[in-house]
């Protein structure tokens, strides 16, 4: 079984779904030619052609738009939005049409598309490349929101999202596109230069949207995460010492509401981590969830760790990132409250 890193294992679903399903088509900024630029679709069009995987102007609203009527049409396309920060110029699409359209057309119609988009900090992008965006998403039925947080996932889940026929927006943490990545900032380099990546099977396979993976065992709290936070929360989970089970979600939306339910049940107690900022993240309906299901097994508070509820602060990303010491500290606390 081969060994890829995230980039890889994307690129793979990519080649594997172009090659096996005629109806698929990628289209967006600069995957063509160019291969995107962090390279997932390099040297797709050369294998599959142009009219498979081509390059799109500049307009993500015209892209999403574009997209929905192929896929209304019949086709099953894979956009790619150049940075998750872009994509609010198609969020009208996305809101107004593609998540209402099997609704208001009482199932004639649907919108079988994927969005991918490059998301989170730690490449020093700046305010407009470094968003996490995640919770305007989930806000918004009919959209379905997808995190991976390893290769292994990132390529069954795309192939899932592809073959899914609702619209999903598909998130891909950057800072992990390389290889593990657990926030200490003197990893960087070295993960930037490649690290060893998973194996990951060279055929087609899916990993279900809406079922979280028990990455980790533990009896004293629980704690969930996605993306490059769950290297985060290992890294933190052995600084602290804690015995803490770890839950990847994988897809917020759907949410594994049963996995997360019978875990906190068992520890009594939960941690919530996240890049997004505090106010208004993925994390407090996590919490409301929780605390509804879970109450009279709860021993402490639930707490959130997450970035700053400021703008994206470039000059201080590293400290507004949520690093394994934040939540060591934060297992603590739970532990001792």
């Amino acid at each position: 079984m081969p060994t890829m890193n995230m980039i890889q294992a994307l690129n793979s679903a990519l080649d594997v779904m172009l090659t096996e399903d005629p109806d698929t088509l990628i289209f967006g900024e600069d995957v063509g030619y160019f291969g995107g630029v962090f390279r997932v679709t390099e040297g797709l069009q050369r294998k599959h052609g142009l009219t498979r995987c081509f390059d799109a102007p500049i307009s993500e609203g015209g892209i999403v738009a574009t997209a929905i009527g192929m896929g209304a049409y019949g086709l099953r396309p894979i956009v790619e939005i150049q940075f998750a920060d872009y994509i609010l110029p198609a969020y009208d699409q996305l809101v107004s049409e593609a998540a209402r359209l099997r609704y208001r057309s009482n199932g004639e119609f649907f919108a079988p598309i994927t969005v991918r988009a490059p998301y989170g900090g730690g490449i020093f992008g700046g305010q407009t490349h470094s968003q996490s965006p995640e919770a305007i998403f989930a806000h918004i039925t009919g959209l379905k929101t997808v995190i991976p947080s390893n290769p292994y996932d990132a390529k069954g889940l795309l192939i899932a999202a592809i073959e899914d026929d609702d619209p999903v927006i598909f998130l891909e943490p950057k800072r992990i596109y390389n290889g593990p990545f657990d926030g200490r900032y003197d990893q960087l380099l070295k993960v930037w230069a490649g690290e060893p990546g998973a194996e990951v099977p060279e055929g087609r396979y899916t990993v279900p949207l809406g079922k979280a993976a028990l990455v980790r065992k533990g009896a004293d709290v629980t704690v969930i995460a996605y993306g490059t936070m769950v290297h985060v929360a290992q890294a933190g989970i052995a600084e602290s010492g804690v015995d803490a089970e770890l839950i990847d979600l994988r897809s917020i939306v759907p949410l594994d509401i049963e996995t997360i339910v019978a875990s906190v049940r068992k520890t009594g107690r939960c941690v919530i981590l996240h890049e997004a900022s505090r106010f208004g993240g993925f994390g407090g309906e996590l919490s409301a969830l929780i605390q509804e299901r879970c109450f009279y097994h709860l021993k402490s508070p639930i707490e959130r760790v997450a970035g700053w509820d400021t703008p994206y602060p470039h000059a201080f990303e590293w400290d507004y990132f949520p690093g394994p010491k934040r939540l060591a500290a934060a297992l603590i606390r739970t532990l001792e409250a």
